[in-house]
């Protein structure tokens, strides 16, 4: 039986897969008009396994082209002619491999060409393909990099101006076509900047899995395991993920392997609010990933917050060296608007725990010590949540605390208010056994989490003060996303750093749906600032 694959290379025969028809259909009409085609993304986005099964596809409908699989993944510091040395070395493998699948036997000519044959350098490299040209009688080398950023500093530029050479010689072009794959971009490489050494290159986006593309994938379970996935489902999961693959395949692995659920249920909301959970805290690769490239640098956390926290956002510019390294690991994109944004909903809420410090030092205060309260007192003998009393409080609570939200470790200023309201609820959703989510709308500006307890659903938006105009337009978006999403109760926290604040408290009816409204101050004096 296949199952979702996670841990390296996705094999159709193992694994659900995408077939991505549309994406291979656009990158075999590229190969076959000799382009030389590049793909940089993230790790852990289907790249490797969308290349790799176009090459397939092609290879199989039309044997005449010869595909040629290289990785430069253990090549980053070898010296420069040990590199051309296995280059040459794993591409006379390939040759034998690809003769051998089609039950062939190769010709006494190319035999001893390979044999005799050394690569020291470019130069000789592009002696060697042309040999080849003329050797593989009839055939069109296509050539397939992955890990291309792997390659030696010291050989970059002179190998790709080889392949520039080649690609724009009079002579037959040899490779044929070729695709490298990298997460690192060339621009991002060292090399003489004084001319791009590559600028006869394709780019060639992959996108994330569309909803009918996960709908396909959970279809292949549930032909083979008769379990299905409710619709509802299916939608969550594209929704929190973004489509992001390893994320999607992630959580449908959760759900299918690890939470016991009998094969004979489907797989419904409670059973996704556990899986999500259980992703969340999860300690898999690709958020170790997400973990360790953010902390890279810390300006990264300001960047970060302040796309996730104000309305106004952060514009995308491309020149700036921050933007493009959280670009490259895939925590940013640029969004339809020319502004940056947060990529999926499951990287925000990660990212807001990894900046979260584990302690903030204020726990003891979240309740007056004369009242005995504790979260659990929110919880109505009916089953419901008394949001708005935990909100109260929770307004409360940083009037008590004052100057000591100053003191929060680790937390710049202007975040620290959003950082104890994150705490705060998360605290109490572990505590009565509820759910929390972060529905991102655009990926910036505002964060509203949705809180699910006993099939009802709660709405906290969550914003920093821009002005009287965002805050009453953040009531209207935020009566929509009620409405969207059939939800009864909205809350709308807004933290005011102004010199002057102005606490409200306040509850109105917004396009017929009540929502209560909170703008708490958090710009407090130190004893010795007064």
């Amino acid at each position: 039986m296949r199952r979702f694959g996670t841990q390296g290379r996705v094999r159709p025969e193992q694994h659900y897969i995408v077939s991505r028809t549309e994406e291979i259909t656009d990158f075999i009409n590229r190969i076959k008009e000799g382009r030389y085609i590049v793909l940089f993304a993230p790790r852990q986005t289907g790249k490797t396994t969308f290349f790799r099964l176009a090459l397939e596809t092609l290879t199989a409908a039309d044997p005449t082209y010869f595909p040629i699989q290289l990785d430069f993944q253990t090549m980053r510091n070898v010296a420069p002619d040990t590199f051309y040395e296995q280059f040459y070395y794993f591409i006379c493998l390939q040759i034998e491999s690809v003769f051998q699948k089609r039950g062939n036997i190769p010709s006494e000519a190319l035999t001893e060409f390979m044999a005799d044959t050394t690569v020291t350098n470019h130069l000789s490299m592009v002696r060697c393909f042309g040999n080849l040209a003329n050797l593989l009688e009839n055939q069109k080398i296509v050539l397939l990099i992955d890990e291309f950023d792997g390659i030696p500093k010291t050989v970059v530029s002179d190998f790709l101006y080889a392949l520039r050479q080649i690609y724009l010689s009079d002579e037959m072009q040899c490779p044929y076509s070729m695709g490298i794959v990298g997460v690192k971009n060339i621009r991002q490489l060292d090399y003489d900047r004084s001319i791009s050494p590559f600028n006869i290159q394709d780019e060639f986006r992959l996108p994330n899995f569309t909803l009918e593309q996960v709908q396909e994938l959970f279809a292949q379970y549930t032909d083979e395991v008769g379990q299905a996935f409710a619709p509802e489902v299916t939608a969550a999961i594209h929704k929190q993920t973004a489509g992001q693959p390893f994320l999607v395949n992630r959580c449908a692995q959760i759900l299918t392997e690890e939470l016991d659920i009998p094969k004979t249920e489907t797989l419904t909301m409670p059973h996704f609010a556990k899986a999500h959970r259980r992703l969340l805290g999860d300690g898999n690769t690709n958020i170790d990933h997400l973990r360790t490239n953010i902390r890279r640098d810390r300006r990264f956390e300001t960047i970060l917050l302040q796309i996730a926290s104000y309305d106004s956002g952060v514009r995308f510019n491309p020149d700036d060296d921050l933007m493009n390294e959280l670009v490259t690991y895939g925590v940013i994109a640029e969004g339809p608007d020319g502004m940056c944004e947060i990529v999926n909903p499951i990287y925000q809420h990660r990212i807001l725990q990894i900046f979260k410090p584990t302690f903030n030092g204020l726990e003891n205060i979240y309740f007056p010590e004369e009242t005995g309260e504790h979260f659990i007192d929110y919880l109505t003998p009916t089953g419901q949540l008394e949001m708005e009393g935990l909100l109260n409080n929770f307004q409360a609570f940083i009037e008590r605390a004052g100057f000591r939200i100053l003191q929060v470790p680790d937390t710049p200023q202007e975040y620290v208010g959003q950082h104890l309201l994150y705490a705060y609820l998360d605290h109490f959703v572990h505590v009565v056994g509820a759910n929390m989510f972060l529905e991102v709308q655009t990926g910036r500006g505002r964060i509203d989490l949705l809180i699910i307890h006993n099939h009802r659903k709660y709405i906290v938006e969550t914003k920093i003060w821009e002005g009287d105009k965002y805050y009453q337009a953040g009531k209207k978006q935020l009566a929509a996303y009620l409405k969207s999403e059939s939800a009864v109760e909205g809350y709308y926290v807004v933290f005011d750093h102004r010199q002057n604040p102005e606490p409200r408290k306040e509850t109105e009816q917004v396009e017929d749906v009540e929502i209560r409204s909170y703008v708490i101050p958090v710009v407090q004096k130190s004893p010795s600032a007064v």
